[in-house]
């Protein structure tokens, strides 16, 4: 049983410093991160390779689209380069969590764009942070029919997908919105497939959201 942390001194430098790596992460605690290191520990000095060329292979191998914004292992990623997705669809989403959710939907045919977050003044994060430029510069090159607000159910979310509204509220494109089925206030990817797949299926035309708010 780990005691309380606060008053633990570890034994080694090398192991305190491997636990305040662990718990640089978000939802890591303190006690969380020893548990970590020290099942490392366990680990053979093959698994431990292993495990940090592949911790280090993230970073050294691992590229953005040049399209959407999705992490992939190319310069485009394996949806924007197949030819059978329907490419004058685009779903807006904020993180690659979000695609992997709608993936396992199997209800969803067309491409994504990822903003890379939402915009929260709380946060320091406004517009100019997100990805929102490059899908403003697919609009004005009408590359795209239709745009799909799939962000999360929250205040930040829902100001994100009116703040791009009116960016491109001038041109005759069709904009949606999941029908919320996802609950107000959810993150996108906790929803379930069922309830996700069916929210995509019957989704809304988004002016018509906001007019009955």
């Amino acid at each position: 049983m780990l005691l309380n942390f606060v008053a633990v001194n570890l034994p080694s430098k090398y192991l305190n410093e491997a636990v305040e790596q662990f718990a640089s992460l978000p939802s890591i605690g303190k006690r969380s991160a020893l548990r970590l290191v020290l099942e490392l520990l366990k680990r053979s000095p093959e698994e431990i390779d292993r495990f940090s060329n592949a911790v280090s292979a993230i970073k050294e191998n691992i590229n953005y689209c040049d399209s959407c914004g999705n992490i992939s292992d190319e310069k485009i990623c394996t949806i924007c380069a197949n030819p059978a997705r329907d490419h004058r669809m685009v779903c807006i989403v904020e993180d690659i969590r979000d695609i992997m959710a709608i993936e396992a939907t199997g209800s969803y045919r067309g491409i994504y764009h990822v903003l890379g977050g939402v915009i929260s003044p709380m946060d320091g994060q406004g517009p100019e942070d997100l990805n929102i430029n490059s899908l403003l510069n697919k609009v004005k090159n009408k590359e795209i029919d239709e745009i799909i607000f799939a962000l999360s159910a929250t205040m930040e979310g829902d100001t994100t997908n009116f703040y791009i509204y009116k960016k491109i509220s001038p041109t005759d494109l069709t904009v949606t919105t999941l029908s919320r089925g996802v609950s107000i206030g959810t993150e996108l990817h906790y929803a379930d497939e069922l309830t996700l797949g069916r929210s995509i299926l019957q989704r809304l035309p988004f002016e018509s959201t906001f007019k009955q708010s």
